[in-house]
């Protein structure tokens, strides 16, 4: 990934310890300890949060923007996530958490499930005319896609070249109030309550386009505490709604593949069962599925680390608001399915992995490299700072470690040493 890439998840080096337990828990090894304190490898990071929800003393965090923030717009636009209507306990109408971010400041309100019905019904299309490669996997959860682009870019053809709803969404919300207002693009706020990090690294560097419509993303986490002080005191709930049960299912695991109306489907949430999904996708061992639905967190959206509830109660919350619900209010417009699709190919950037630019030095490193791990234990005890012998191996031969940060090939030395010094 090129150098520029942006992150939403931070390293607070004052709170860390070098305990390794993001070390052990990150999908693509992107964290290393030196110096007592972890590092974050910025071309391997896909910012899924997990370094986030492990870390037991906080040191990782999330970067996201503050409600305040929308006041640099003349017009502001919330654009909820589904995962948002989860948080709230007995909450039978959705007009309610809506009205209460009209409450907060927002002009308009545009909901992520609005534009997640189109992208469901565009995808069927799609596979129905057996215009996409399949098994096609989703491209909504933004962790999956950078980890398919890292550790698995076979299959990125097989990856849905559609923008994902929220980025659907800001397009529509623009042109709806533009045409409605008469406002310049520039004066229009559009921003995500986000439930996960990974949204908000997608916003500033997007999959499938130059430019995110999307002006910013709130935590829930952060807009909790006031949505929820407004939407006590609501005395007029307004008419705001326009989704039905299939967008707002998307806010769990199997929502959006049950949205396939078929039963050629898949879904696993949980970044240890995504790769899992993945190995078994990429062996071709997988048969007789047209779609796979990841999500990185467990649970779905519901269960990112910038939401407040359970993931699991989230869950249980959003089966039951949509038994009020009608089975879809949006669909497809003649250039609809034009519009969605990705502007920019998916590809693996080589970069992240390529020991050198010349080829023989490469070769020669990689010769050096494979040297090293029939060196090491084999242990894999992340003691030495890098996830794994093998990684430990690559970052000696990128002068990042030395063989003796290995405790186990350190202990054999200096054992060495005391060995001749009781010789003498």
């Amino acid at each position: 990934m090129d150098k520029q890439y942006f992150h939403s998840v931070e390293l607070d080096a004052d709170l860390c310890c070098g305990c390794t337990n993001c070390l052990k828990r990150c999908p693509t090894e992107a964290i290393r300890i030196r110096n007592g304190k972890a590092h974050i490898l910025s071309d391997r990071c896909i910012d899924c949060g997990e370094c986030i929800r492990i870390c037991p003393h906080h040191a990782k965090r999330a970067r996201s923007n503050q409600l305040e923030e929308i006041e640099q717009y003349k017009i502001k636009i919330a654009m909820p996530a589904p995962a948002l209507f989860g948080q709230f306990n007995n909450l039978n109408d959705i007009d309610i958490v809506l009205t209460g971010l009209r409450e907060l400041g927002f002009d308009y309100i545009y909901e992520v499930s609005r534009a997640a019905e189109l992208v469901s019904e565009a995808t069927r299309k799609l596979i129905r005319e057996k215009k996409l490669q399949t098994p096609i996997i989703s491209s909504a959860c933004p962790a999956v896609v950078r980890l398919i682009r890292i550790r698995f870019p076979e299959l990125c053809d097989n990856v849905m070249p559609l923008l994902a709803p929220m980025e659907v969404a800001a397009r529509m919300a623009r042109r709806e109030v533009i045409k409605l207002t008469g406002a310049a693009d520039e004066d229009i706020g559009v921003f995500f309550i986000t439930p996960c990090p990974a949204k908000v690294t997608e916003i500033n560097s997007p999959h499938g386009s130059e430019k995110s419509a999307v002006s910013g993303a709130i935590a829930i986490s952060q807009i909790y505490p006031a949505l929820t002080s407004k939407m006590d005191k609501l005395k007029v709930v307004e008419s705001l709604s326009k989704s039905g049960l299939i967008g707002v299912g998307w806010a769990t695991s199997g929502g959006e593949a049950a949205a396939m109306l078929g039963d050629k489907y898949l879904a696993a949430d949980g970044i240890e069962n995504v790769i899992r999904v993945l190995e078994e996708l990429e062996d071709e061992h997988i048969h007789g599925v047209d779609f796979i639905e990841l999500n990185a967190c467990s649970g779905g959206c519901v269960g990112g680390v910038l939401a407040v509830e359970n993931p699991y109660v989230a869950q249980a919350r959003i089966q039951i608001l949509r038994k009020y619900l009608p089975v879809s209010l949006n669909h497809l417009k003649e250039d609809d399915i034009d519009r969605m699709m990705w502007e920019t190919i998916l590809t693996f950037n080589a970069d992240t992995f390529r020991l050198s630019d010349d080829i023989f030095e490469a070769m020669d490193m990689m010769e050096k490299m494979e040297k090293i791990v029939n060196d090491l234990p084999g242990l894999d005890c992340g003691s030495c700072g890098s996830p794994t012998c093998r990684a430990l191996a690559e970052d000696i031969v990128r002068g990042r470690a030395k063989e003796t940060d290995c405790i186990h090939k350190l202990k054999a030395k200096i054992q060495s040493v005391y060995d001749q010094l009781g010789n003498l």
